[in-house]
This record gives structure tokens, C-alpha cells and sequence, in this order.
């Protein structure tokens, strides 16, 4: 979805879907050791606690979530803010590699645990 709303020149929402395709990945991390949470900060720092600075993931991907939420929040919330078509189209880049490596993760897990 945002793949397409980008071609459509929709940043904002591109932005939007970009960045909640990270979150529920996230989200999906936490499941498993039962620490679910629906708010954005404490997920978050869960994924940099537990998944970031124990070497799980490096830091670079805990640096673009966090930009990927800071944009959605100003692209959602600050009218003025409409994010450029290279911008968008770097948080949708970022979140196909951050999805990628958060499945890539649960299914070696998966299959060794």
C-alpha cells in the first residue's frame, strides 16, 4: 500500500504505511515473549532493549524506526509537513529491508527453536 500511494505522490500516507509496516513488525517481535503493548514509545524501546542492544538487530534499524515514527508523527499530526517524494520513498525503503529482516529473524527461530 505504500508502494502505491507513493506513485500517487500521497507521501503522507506512504509515510503512514511505511512506518506501521515497521511497527507491527514489532509488534510481532514482542509477541512471542508475551510483551505486547499497542503504545508506540514502549514498543519501541522494548525493540531497542530487546532486540537492539542485545545484537539481535543492529542499530541502524532501531535509527530508522525511529525516524519512520517521527515522520508519520509530523506527516500526520503538523499540517504543514508533507514529506518529499524522496523522503517517503526512503522510509519505504527502509521498512521493506526492516520487514525483511524481522521475518528473516522469526523464521530462523522458528525453525531452530
Amino acid at each position: 500500500m505504500a508502494r502505491l500511494l507513493l506513485e500517487e505522490g500521497l507521501t503522507r500516507g506512504s509515510v503512514n504505511r511505511s512506518y506501521y509496516a515497521m511497527f507491527y513488525a514489532v509488534l510481532a517481535l514482542l509477541a512471542s515473549p508475551k510483551k505486547e503493548t499497542s503504545m508506540h514509545s514502549v514498543a519501541i524501546s522494548l525493540f531497542d532493549k530487546d532486540f537492539v542492544k542485545t545484537g539481535v538487530f543492529p542499530k541502524e534499524l532501531s535509527r530508522w524506526l525511529h525516524d519512520a515514527f517521527n515522520m508519520r508523527q509530523r506527516a500526520d499530526y503538523a499540517p504543514n509537513c508533507i514529506p518529499s517524494v524522496e523522503e517517503a520513498g526512503e522510509i519505504l525503503d527502509r521498512a521493506v529491508f526492516f520487514v525483511e529482516e524481522v521475518r528473516k529473524s522469526q523464521t530462523f527461530e522458528n525453525k531452530s527453536g
